[in-house]
């Protein structure tokens, strides 16, 4: 019998990696801020090296800022929204579903709302999303916690860093293993 891929892992082939927020006034707000930051430049440098696009949104920077520097200077220019969910931000979601990307990795603050309503909309759109649990944060553990368990209930699987770039992987044979591997042993 041939070995079949699960469809509930994470493909780096079908995949989008979405982030959410991480501007200059809200990170300093989040206790977790700092960490939420750190592992999504680590999701991003994995992204480019294994060929994954990926995309950031910012919600009303005119109050809240722009993109944290550490973020904005890998990524491009993020979609700015007013709306919570960054499922109104199309270009980046639009491509990937042109390009059959019918996954989406989101990260991002804050959890309990624009995460959570992100992943709502895009569930609701048919997409597969995956949250990553080490890349997402709120001001408050409750609002964290409660946020996840929604999303787990809506459909949403929740999937630590280290485990989606396993994933993006597929295997010790990849090209980019031993690169991936030292940026988890590094980390």
């Amino acid at each position: 019998m041939p070995h079949i891929e699960s469809p509930l892992r994470v493909s780096a082939a079908r995949c989008g990696l979405l982030i959410v927020d991480l501007q200059e006034k809200l990170v300093p707000v989040i206790p977790a801020g700092e960490a939420v930051v750190k592992q999504t430049r680590r999701l991003i440098e994995a992204a480019k090296r294994l060929e994954v696009p990926f995309a950031a949104t910012v919600q009303y920077p005119k109050g809240l800022g722009q993109l944290v520097p550490r973020i904005g200077e890998l990524t491009e220019v993020p979609e700015e929204k007013l709306a919570f969910s960054s499922a109104v931000c199309r270009k980046a979601i639009d491509r990937w579903a042109n390009q059959a990307r019918d996954q989406i990795v989101v990260c991002g603050i804050e959890a309990h709302v624009c995460v959570l309503q992100t992943v709502f909309d895009l569930i609701a759109e048919g997409f597969y999303v995956f949250v990553v649990a080490d890349a997402i944060a709120s001001r408050g553990e409750l609002d964290e916690k409660i946020a996840i368990e929604r999303m787990t209930m809506a459909g949403a699987t929740v999937i630590s860093a280290e485990s989606l770039l396993f994933e993006w992987l597929g295997s010790a044979e990849h090209p980019e293993f031993k690169a991936i591997s030292r940026m988890i042993k590094d980390f």
